[in-house]
């Protein structure tokens, strides 16, 4: 008894190994089509964007996508570079996009003044700073067949330093200026009004009509029956107050909205200029292109 005891104690683990491993080949077996199922149920890829692919995880990537079906080569970066100089034209990116060679491999280089990408044909992506943060999802993006990548205007690209204006004085800047001045001026003749409308209209003869405080003056040959104000002119004056402190918020609103303006005019002139922009120049951190070396032909005797 003892004999056979110990003999199934010892068989015992090894039928526990064996359900075990034929339960993990059996959870690895159903995996890869039980994620796409999920995926197909979460995401919705019509709509699908960067937002979409920054919530997925590498199995779920994996699960979803044939990665014999990812466009590469010269169509990928011809897709990438439409792409971001389209989010260039729209100022959803600010970066220079360029088609160069790096070591006589093809490559779509974008840099900014805070980082730079360099974008490969098999879909590498190499860089740092905010540009590479905006070309991932791009790269991944014009990977797919079905993502329509859109024409670039033909004014694509960051605009030269000169063009930027000093300030963009809209309509509804010049419409707040204009309200601030009417309500400055309305606001000084009404507290000028008792020291000034008051003693004038005194001087003038009274009406001759009993319990009457109007007064019959003449302005420029013409007659006129005017009342003096009278207590109305504290009411007067306060209002008057009222009037010039709006005004002058008004005012100092439209101001400080011309000198942001211009502020920010300046700002993105600067950038432009320390990204190179109307120049040859490119920031110390990009690195050096074949056409920067003097190897992107190369000389034949060269061995």
């Amino acid at each position: 008894m003892t004999d056979s005891s110990a003999g199934g104690d010892e068989t015992e683990p090894a039928d526990r190994t064996t359900q075990d491993t034929d339960a993990d080949k059996s959870v690895e077996s159903m995996t890869a089509s039980d994620i796409a199922a999920e995926v197909d149920d979460e995401y919705d890829f019509e709509e699908f964007g960067p937002r979409q692919m920054a919530e997925m995880d590498a199995d779920e990537w994996e699960a979803a996508f044939d990665p014999d079906a990812w466009i590469t080569g010269g169509a990928l970066l011809d897709r990438v570079a439409d792409d971001l100089r389209s989010r260039v034209a729209t100022r959803d990116v600010f970066a220079v996009v360029e088609r160069d060679t790096i070591d006589g491999e093809p490559v779509v280089l974008a840099y900014s003044d805070e980082g730079y990408a360099v974008v490969y044909e098999d879909g590498t992506v190499e860089g740092s700073g905010t540009v590479l943060r905006d070309v991932k999802p791009t790269v991944a993006l014009c990977s797919m067949d079905s993502y329509d990548a859109p024409a670039p205007p033909a004014d694509a690209g960051l605009p030269d330093p000169q063009e930027i204006p000093e300030s963009a004085s809209g309509f509804g800047t010049t419409l707040l200026q204009y309200i601030g001045i009417a309500q400055l001026v309305a606001g000084v003749l009404l507290f000028l009004a008792p020291f000034v409308y008051d003693p004038l209209v005194r001087q003038c003869p009274p009406v001759s009509v009993p319990g009457s405080t109007a007064r019959a003056c003449e302005v420029a040959g013409a007659s006129f029956t005017l009342h003096p104000l009278g207590d109305s002119g504290i009411i007067a004056a306060i209002a008057g107050v009222g009037f010039v402190l709006f005004g002058v918020f008004m005012l100092v609103l439209v101001a400080n909205a011309r000198l942001s303006d211009r502020f920010r005019a300046d700002e993105f002139r600067a950038r432009l200029r320390s990204v190179g922009v109307g120049t040859d120049d490119r920031p110390a951190f990009v690195p050096q292109t074949d056409a920067d070396t003097g190897t992107a032909e190369p000389d034949e005797d060269t061995p």
